[in-house]
């Protein structure tokens, strides 16, 4: 049986780790904490004398393809991005909601409506810490999930205060604090690695993976670094000075606004050089085993794209549109958007998961294969 120690080597050791939380999240939970997480994140032996070797660290990672066909099949994963049930573009229906968000608020609209409608009882997200900096939350009100809607710059920290990591979004590690609070309905918002990892929690019935009843995946190009020097790249790259910046966003490349109402674009081509290593390794671009998935591409400012992947899924979504929480983009104005707005989305998951099978395979056997 394969333990954390191998994970050491065959996943943390070639740089393939995505720091997703889910093996210190098990451990944590269940295990009394043999595992823990390092200031920058990657996971680590807290106190390896408590570490009974039971495998599960290693089963539930996203880099290890040991539960693949069985989630798989428990989630009706079909080829060649998951499981589809519709594709639309919508934002919120609130326009405070939409003011503070990064695309067209629908992550944050539906939240609030499972909140308001009692039907979920905290939401795993997070909320800005620094200038590039977000942190974990559980947020649990109405105004903390507002709180963490969107990524503005805020130039008031000082650049000493950078992170060297833009955390875009959330970590499982925040099971603990929903345990301990004793939350059983919790929607979690994650990437395509954090939501595969619950995904094969919820395989094996692990506690607490039982309480997060709403998986809400983001599209992902990549978790980027913004030390000194991927920040002077950016800058000069897009003719920027960082004290201009009001926000940035991903959509079909970098977008930078400026105070000025301006928007400098840099290629996703020029952002290769500031990804994580271990990005350049991951499949999945569209969170194929969430119940929603969701992202920018394919949509117009201001909007979101949508794919429902579960019936569940699909009936939230419908529940909050009948309910006036989300609006969709009119038919009437544009009959083909959705049909576009997927085939986009086809375009860059086929190009992150060609590009993922040949990055491997220039890796050679150190790490674990990307499954077709």
């Amino acid at each position: 049986m394969k333990t954390f120690f191998d994970l050491i080597q065959d996943v943390q050791k070639p740089g393939l780790c995505h720091r997703c939380g889910g093996c210190v999240t098990f451990c944590s939970a269940v295990n009394y904490g043999a595992l823990d997480l390092d200031t920058d994140g990657k996971p680590r032996y807290s106190e390896i004398e408590k570490c009974i070797e039971c495998g599960l660290c290693h089963a539930i990672c996203p880099e290890v393809d040991e539960l693949e066909s069985e989630t798989r099949e428990r989630l009706g994963w079909t080829a060649p991005m998951g499981r589809i049930i519709e594709t639309t573009v919508a934002r919120s229906g609130d326009a405070a909601v939409r003011r503070n968000a990064t695309d067209g608020g629908v992550v944050t609209g539906l939240l609030l409506h499972l909140l308001e409608r009692g039907r979920i009882d905290g939401a795993i997200v997070t909320r800005q810490s620094g200038p590039f900096q977000r942190r974990p939350f559980l947020a649990t009100s109405s105004e903390e999930i507002k709180e963490a809607a969107g990524f503005f710059f805020d130039a008031s920290h000082g650049m000493k205060n950078f992170s060297d990591q833009y955390l875009t979004y959330s970590s499982i590690e925040e099971f603990d604090p929903m345990m301990k609070k004793g939350l059983k309905r919790v929607a979690l918002v994650g990437t395509p690695c954090q939501i595969k990892s619950v995904r094969r929690m919820q395989t094996l019935g692990l506690v607490p993976s039982e309480s997060i009843k709403f998986c809400l995946g983001l599209f992902c190009s990549g978790n980027f670094l913004f030390g000194d020097n991927e920040r002077r790249i950016l800058s000069e790259n897009g003719g920027f000075e960082w004290n201009e910046v009001r926000k940035i966003n991903i959509k079909d490349d970098l977008m930078v606004h400026l105070q000025n109402g301006e928007v400098r674009h840099i290629s996703m081509e020029e952002l290769q050089s500031i990804r994580r290593f271990a990005c350049s390794f991951c499949p999945d671009y569209s969170s194929e085993f969430a119940d929603i998935s969701f992202g920018g591409i394919g949509a117009e400012e201001g909007w979101t794209t949508v794919i429902t992947r579960s019936t569940l899924g699909r009936a939230v979504f419908a529940d909050a549109r009948s309910a006036g929480a989300i609006e969709e983009f009119s038919v009437n104005d544009d009959p083909g958007f959705a049909s576009r707005a997927l085939a986009m989305v086809r375009t860059s998951s086929a190009g992150k998961r060609r590009s993922a099978q040949q990055n491997r395979r220039k890796l050679g056997k150190k790490g674990v294969r990307v499954k077709g």
